[in-house]
């Protein structure tokens, strides 16, 4: 068995340099790594093998690693941790990042200890090794805490009601933290290439916000104009 404060990371890079110097590293530390060269390498690793945490980097040489995120978004069974390395430092190809479903980005050059730190951070807030398998964010009367065993939902103390639809966005939402999602990405993730229409995701949208807010005095449910929804915790 692992020790807790073990991981299993994937690091999805194809400079050879980089990619030891992560793997010594991380190996200083006890984790378990495993190296992909190329996007589609990465993508196949990711999704036929368990990991906690994905260290991608954008420039690869043959799909590029917004495209690997994308992917992994859409196909993978679960939320995994993914954080982007990148020489591109703008904000727009920040939010790019963002919008393909990064949960951290990283520029290069950079500390091996920041990474570390992403890393430990991310990983912290899904911790898959829990037998009730939970994920918390926010705190106080904004604390969420969602169990994906059991498919129950609290809010600080008092445990939440939600369908499976409303369960499925509250989770893609909480999983996305502090990122907002946009309401196409919810789409494409709970109803695939069937898709449903604005009204029908409007409706369920409005429910979940009965349920998660309205029985409280703060609502955390935000709509950002023209990206999508967030949690504000």
């Amino acid at each position: 068995m692992k020790a807790s404060s073990q991981l299993n990371i994937l690091v999805i890079e194809d400079n050879p340099a980089i990619a030891s110097n992560i793997a010594d590293y991380f190996d200083m530390q006890g984790h378990n790594l495993d190296f992909a060269y190329t996007g589609e390498q990465g993508c196949e690793l990711a999704l036929t093998q368990y990991f906690d945490c994905i260290i991608l980097d954008i420039m690869l040489p043959d799909i590029e690693g917004l495209e690997v995120c994308q992917r992994l978004r859409l196909q993978a069974d679960r939320h995994i941790p993914i954080i982007m390395l990148t020489a591109r430092d703008t904000l727009d190809d920040k939010l790019a990042g963002f919008a393909q479903g990064a949960d951290d980005y990283l520029t290069k050059p950079f500390s091996l200890e920041e990474l570390a730190a992403r890393v430990s951070a991310l990983t912290c807030r899904l911790n898959p090794t829990s037998a009730a398998r939970t994920l918390s964010v926010g705190d106080a009367d904004k604390q969420v805490t969602l169990n994906y065993q059991n498919q129950t939902v609290t809010r600080g103390e008092t445990a939440l009601v939600l369908p499976p639809i409303l369960f499925n966005i509250l989770k893609i939402l909480m999983e996305s933290y502090p990122r907002a999602v946009s309401k196409s990405e919810l789409v494409e993730r709970i109803w695939g290439e069937e898709g449903t229409d604005s009204d029908s995701l409007r409706s369920h949208i409005y429910q979940l916000r009965k349920a998660v807010d309205k029985p409280f005095p703060t609502t955390i449910i935000k709509t950002i104009h023209s990206v999508g929804l967030v949690l504000d915790l």
